[in-house]
């Protein structure tokens, strides 16, 4: 019997690897696996509760109510679009993707986690900032470039309004207090 699983925390190919290892492992044959979403062979219920035990031990935990998997889906979305350069679209194409009203996504996703789509996608951009400065390979324009801002100016004020210091300073301080992508709500 094939079962279709939506795993929260499942933000990077790392994860991807990780729970594919799990679950290799422990005797599961993984059908097909990508963010968010795993479709393994199990025969009894039995093989539910050992794989969610096997994803809660490695920080993942399986979504079972429909709007949480929407949730999911969105941060996911979000995620890759931002790795692909592609987060100056990010908020118009998620009804596209999702076939769901924006306002409609909106609400839930606020609902459930306490913050609008856009304060996430500010925040998630913010992480790549961080990401960018550590690694020590574009300048602070080519940074706001590649995240789609109009100027550098308008990065480095949301960069200090977020993180409470300025760029350089972060740069200077290399204290890489990066938070991970599924921790960022």
């Amino acid at each position: 019997m094939k079962h279709t699983l939506i795993v929260k925390n499942m933000v990077c190919n790392r994860c991807k690897s990780i729970i594919e290892q799990h679950l290799n492992n422990e005797g599961f044959q993984v059908e097909s696996i990508e963010l968010g979403k795993v479709v393994v062979q199990g025969k009894e219920k039995n093989d539910l509760i050992k794989l969610e035990e096997i994803l809660k031990n490695q920080g993942f935990e399986l979504i079972k109510e429909l709007s949480e998997v929407l949730i999911e889906k969105i941060k996911i979305i979000m995620i890759e679009m931002l790795e692909n350069n592609n987060s100056e679209n990010v908020l118009s194409e998620l009804p596209i993707e999702l076939g769901k009203n924006y306002s409609v996504l909106s609400r839930i996703f606020s609902k459930s986690e306490g913050m609008t789509l856009e304060k996430y996608l500010i925040n998630l951009k913010i992480e790549k900032v961080k990401e960018n400065i550590q690694l020590k390979q574009l300048n602070f324009s080519e940074i706001a470039y590649s995240l789609n801002y109009n100027n550098s100016s308008h990065l480095a004020k949301q960069f200090k309004s977020i993180t409470g210091i300025s760029m350089s300073q972060y740069r200077k301080l290399q204290d890489w207090n990066r938070k991970e992508l599924d921790k960022i709500v």
